[in-house]
């Protein structure tokens, strides 16, 4: 297999997994599957973590997504 395959292979079973925590956290039965509202949501994420309350942020995600994998 090509180089170039074994890249695409890589980055497209990323995106899916990407795509997977999407499902998994509900958010698209929580939005109907709203396309607009959900990239919303990911930009205000986005500019969270470029901001001062970039550590904050993390420290509360993080914890959460964690609980969450342990409870699932």
């Amino acid at each position: 297999m090509r180089t170039w395959q074994v890249e695409r292979r890589r980055r497209t079973r990323h995106l899916i997994e990407l795509g997977g925590l999407v499902v998994k956290a509900g958010i698209v039965d929580l939005t109907g599957d709203d396309r607009a509202m959900i990239y919303g949501a990911l930009l205000w994420m986005a500019d969270k973590l470029r901001s001062e309350e970039r550590d904050k942020a993390l420290a509360l995600w993080v914890a959460k997504g964690k609980q969450a994998f342990e409870n699932n």
